[in-house]
């Protein structure tokens, strides 16, 4: 199958799009026809514990065409957007960028204010706050801009607000107004969002995982199982918490199975959302066309 149509190869290509939906695919697909570097815009796939359970493209792939940025960095190390776009800094070449962080994918088309690294010690603060259950407490300490702008829902971005304001003094919005231009704008890229009918992927999520487990997914987990530590970055891997679950005794594998595949269709969910309100300059591209990939 031919790929879509307006692919400049003398630009590079960003690929956004849901878990499961193609991406990697089709990355290693423009790669092969044009040429270039697939690059990683995953933060699960990071990890160097984790191929088969956050579904790295296979050995057999990163052999036919350069790829860059796939389990790179070892579980003891604490990893961060703003280290991703460093890394993709230091490259070179036509790049085919592909992922489902959007984060990351944000970061690299508009820019990453750069912020001072936030205290251990009020990082082990804002920790033990959220973690007795104080979000509004958090909430309520943040900057009025800061309060207006983020999602007060998300705890992660409250949390990550919160010690931002008392690490500096300023408002992580005030940091953000300050943001230097992007690595890579959108008059350097083509950029391409996958999208595709709910049902359909969720069909591709359950297939997917049955899949790593058939492939070793248990066996990655087993390996962790001495170094587990629900907080970790490494340890949010989806699926991971569940297996881990299956191997201490706490549930069954058929169950554990049942509790990653919804949690994957929910974050797919929550992809498709941030997709649709902070993509809509980006390309569609219907997932389902490429159904060989």
């Amino acid at each position: 199958m031919s790929l879509p149509t307006g692919i400049d190869p003398e630009r590079h290509v960003v690929i956004a799009g849901p878990t499961a939906s193609g991406k990697s695919a089709l990355a290693m697909r423009i790669a092969q026809e044009q040429g270039g570097t697939v690059v990683n815009a995953d933060a699960l796939q990071i990890w160097s514990c984790w191929r088969v359970l956050t579904a790295r493209p296979p050995v057999a792939d990163e052999t036919l065409v350069p790829h860059a940025l796939y389990g790179h960095v070892t579980p003891e190390r604490a990893y961060s957007v703003g280290d991703w776009l460093a890394d993709v800094a230091g490259l070179r070449g036509r790049l085919i960028v592909t992922g489902g962080t959007g984060l990351y994918l944000g970061a690299l088309t508009r820019g990453l204010a750069v912020i001072p690294p936030v205290p251990a010690a009020i990082r082990a603060q804002g920790d033990a706050i959220l973690a007795g259950g104080g979000l509004d407490r958090m909430v309520a300490g943040l900057d009025p801009a800061t309060r207006a702008a983020i999602d007060l829902r998300n705890p992660a971005r409250v949390q990550r607000a919160w010690e931002v304001l008392r690490a500096t003094g300023r408002g992580i919005v005030e940091w953000q107004a300050e943001t230097p231009a992007p690595l890579i704008p959108p008059s350097g890229a083509t950029r391409l969002v996958l999208v595709s009918d709910r049902d359909w992927l969720a069909g591709r999520i359950k297939r997917r995982f049955a899949g790593m487990l058939e492939q070793g997914a248990l066996d990655e987990v087993r390996a962790m199982l001495p170094h587990w530590a629900p907080n970790r970055q490494w340890a949010r891997a989806i699926g991971a918490p569940e297996l881990a679950a299956y191997l201490q005794g706490r549930m069954s594998l058929d169950e554990a199975e049942e509790k990653a595949v919804i949690a994957t269709r929910q974050y797919a969910k929550s992809q498709r959302i941030w997709f649709r309100n902070r993509m809509r300059d980006w390309r569609p591209v219907e997932a389902e066309s490429f159904t060989d990939f």
